[in-house]
């Protein structure tokens, strides 16, 4: 627990540093691209965001979970990198012309073209990223976030003010594939091989096809809103949806990959000992609950001010769409970590079916609720995800014993930090000057919400707040001694 506590915490100043530094860029972007350019980019990333699950094949997740790996077994899981991520580089430049003529947007081909380029370099880093993972190695994945951080932006921001447009994504992103990639050399595990294989496919395969479904639909899930609203309205349609999810993911970049980080080792680790998953299980959804529904409270309440303040008056129209979105991400909150504990017990499998669902209903409720409007649509999405709770609430009870009045009492305390939160956005909300500025406004308040916040999280003696109390002794421990070496 104490090395996962510190890699959590390497790991959450790596992530969220990128993730936020990202976000500044996404920032500018919106100053300096037009919401159609951004919506062919983002369409078309739909598109390799599938056909990155199928490169993956449930690798990473079988090296993280494998309770012993040999030089075999990563030649084999090597060797299925190499076939399914060549194959699919292939598979998407053929694609790109005939998914422009779908969307009747040339500007698709290009870009999936480039980005496909991406798919014949990532094998070679993304192995020792899995292993890094497995190990909990975040201090020298941080070393690689940093440098692909880098390399991105500013390769993008340049890109973008010579006019490259669409285009300056879709070379940053493969800038940033190829600098993580030669990042990862010096990090590579002693002994591990070089050169793949092709024996031992079917113990990876069996493990990876279940993993494999489940993460497909699940990046199906995650696009599929795009590719309707793409269909049905236009791309200014979806480059405004996609703000407006950029918005509401504001914790998501935040927090970077830390919600999620070292929890398919750490389950699979208590698997295999035998041990029972539902404390460790009810004790994460009541940690990340505590910060994320406060967070996406204020987000809703402060949602014109965000935009104004970070995208500009252009972006605007995509304020109607964060409220329901909002809600959905609290919901979504409830299960961030079912996925990594079905994985854990050997039935990834089984993830694959509330996404099915919600793959199902999103474009269901999609077709019948859009009315012209993209407020009309959030809300589709909004509805989709609270139809496949029920179905979640199943999974965790039959195959993890986590029962749903175990759950919902867990949450009960995050709950109530979240309408304390939200109760003083709002007055605060109504209290500031509308003649101020948005970004003043915001602020203005952040002071009074982040007070708000802990004082709650006092009050009602969340655990959370013993969490925090370790980090920041930690925190003083780790300036004592550094006042002390100087």
């Amino acid at each position: 627990m104490a090395n996962l506590r510190r890699s959590l915490v390497i790991n959450f100043f790596s992530s969220s540093s990128a993730a936020l530094v990202q976000f500044l860029v996404s920032v500018l972007l919106a100053r300096m691209l037009s919401p159609s350019e951004i919506g062919v980019f983002s369409m078309t990333v739909v598109f390799v965001t599938i056909a990155h699950m199928f490169r993956d094949f449930g690798v990473a997740t079988y090296i993280q979970r494998e309770p012993e790996l040999t030089p075999e077994k990563i030649r084999s899981a090597l060797g299925i990198l190499y076939a399914t991520s060549w194959s699919l580089a292939v598979g998407l430049f053929a694609l790109s012309a005939p998914l422009g003529d779908f969307f009747n947007e040339p500007g698709i081909v290009p870009v999936m073209r480039v980005l496909a380029l991406g798919f014949i370099v990532i094998p070679f880093g993304s192995l020792t990223h899995s292993m890094l993972l497995r190990e909990l190695a975040a201090d020298k994945q941080a070393v690689v976030t940093a440098a692909g951080t880098i390399a991105y932006c500013a390769s993008c921001l340049i890109l973008a003010a010579l006019d490259f447009g669409t285009m300056s994504l879709a070379w940053a992103n493969l800038i940033n594939i190829c600098t993580c990639a030669l990042a990862y050399i010096p990090f590579r595990p002693k002994g591990m091989p070089w050169i793949p294989s092709r024996r031992g496919w079917g113990r990876v395969i069996n493990f990876g096809v279940g993993q494999l479904l489940t993460n497909c639909i699940d990046a199906a899930n995650g696009s599929i809103a795009e590719l309707v609203l793409g269909k049905l309205g236009s791309a200014r349609h979806v480059g405004l949806f996609s703000r407006a999810n950029s918005t509401v993911s504001i914790f998501s970049y935040l927090a970077g990959t830390t919600v999620t980080y070292g929890a398919l080792t750490y389950l699979s680790q208590a698997h295999h000992r035998g041990e029972s998953l539902v404390p460790t299980l009810r004790r994460a959804v009541t940690l990340l609950t505590g910060i994320g529904w406060p967070a996406l409270a204020l987000t809703a309440v402060f949602g014109r001010d965000l935009v104004l303040a970070l995208y500009g008056p252009t972006w605007l129209d995509s304020v109607p769409a964060i409220l329901p979105l909002c809600i959905a991400a609290c919901f979504y909150l409830l299960f961030q970590y079912t996925p990594s504990a079905l994985a854990s017990i050997g039935r990834p499998y089984l993830g694959a079916i509330p996404q099915s669902a919600t793959l199902v209903m999103r474009i269901t409720l999609g077709v019948l609720l859009f009315d012209g409007t993209l407020v009309s649509f959030g809300w589709a999405v909004c509805l989709a995800t609270m139809c496949v709770v029920p179905v979640m609430l199943y999974l965790q009870y039959h195959y993890l014993q986590f029962k749903p009045s175990t759950l919902f009492a867990s949450v009960m305390p995050s709950l109530a930090v979240a309408v304390c939160c939200t109760v003083i956005g709002e007055a605060l909300h109504l209290v500031l000057p509308e003649s101020l500025p948005a970004m003043a406004r915001l602020l203005l308040a952040f002071p009074f919400v982040l007070g708000t916040w802990y004082g709650a999280l006092r009050l009602i003696s969340h655990p959370l707040v013993n969490e925090l109390h370790l980090l920041a002794g930690s925190a003083r421990l780790r300036l004592s001694r550094f006042g002390r070496a100087s």
